[in-house]
């Protein structure tokens, strides 16, 4: 079991992120669980599913375990989304003036009951 905890990352079998609480963690596992009953799936692995998806429970919601987990395991980082350049027009005049106002000016967000 704890060579598998090197090889597989726990929080991704749950589907909650490192910094989740133990109320995420639970409800993760409750909703997996209802993925994998057996009158909606006919799988011949969901027994195998289920008992990752129970170890990784077990470790991550006992805070002695997950934090003994998260000292040997390294969570991988996705990579980072390639920064788009921002295209700009540039206002210059030819006069050299203070070029114009933005055609968009973008202000605070105003809501509104309605009866």
């Amino acid at each position: 079991m704890r060579d598998q905890h090197r090889t597989t990352d726990l929080y991704a079998i749950l589907g909650v992120r490192p910094s989740a609480t133990t109320e995420m963690i639970t409800s993760a596992f409750r909703a997996r669980v209802r993925e994998l009953r057996p009158d909606t799936r006919v799988d011949t692995d969901t027994a195998e599913r289920y008992g990752r998806l129970r170890a990784a429970y077990d470790t991550l919601r006992d805070p002695g375990l997950r934090a003994a987990y998260d000292r040997e395991h390294t969570v991988p980082t996705p990579n980072p989304a390639p920064a788009r350049p921002v295209h700009r027009v540039a206002a210059v005049r030819v006069d050299g003036g203070v070029p114009p106002e933005p055609p968009l000016r973008v202000g605070p967000v105003r809501w509104e009951r309605r009866a």
